[in-house]
């Protein structure tokens, strides 16, 4: 997906905050076929899970147990982490300049750096 526009934001943030079978009700949910290690109990039932959340186009999947149940869990939880990464808006950064202190003993450590260096130089 690409940018994050606001409205997303803010269905994003309003998704995360509900209670799990809130939000597992507004998103189409798929069973299928894990496959994989765990033998025929996942590679033949349908305990694969893959949550697609209607308003923010999210999909959130697990394969890794040969529960379904724990698998729609474990989906559930995925979709609300990246929903609360959607809905996080940064800070904004204010621009600093350095003290005038500041800028006085980065000078004065260069200079202290220079010098030790052309000793070093005038030593060889």
């Amino acid at each position: 997906m690409g940018e994050i526009t606001p409205e997303l934001r803010a269905a994003a943030a309003r998704s995360a905050r509900l209670p799990d079978a809130e939000l597992a009700a507004e998103c189409d949910l798929e069973f299928f076929t894990a496959g994989g290690p765990g033998g025929q109990h996942r590679n033949k039932t349908e305990t694969g899970v893959r949550l697609r959340h209607r308003p923010t186009g999210f999909v959130a999947q697990a394969t890794e147990r040969r529960s379904q149940l724990q698998n729609r869990d474990a989906a559930l939880e995925r979709l609300r982490a990246r929903l609360a990464a959607a809905a996080y808006v940064p800070k904004k950064r204010k621009k600093t300049r350095p003290s005038a202190g500041a800028k006085r003993r980065r000078i004065e450590a260069k200079k202290r750096q220079g010098e030790k260096k052309r000793e070093r130089r005038d030593f060889e």
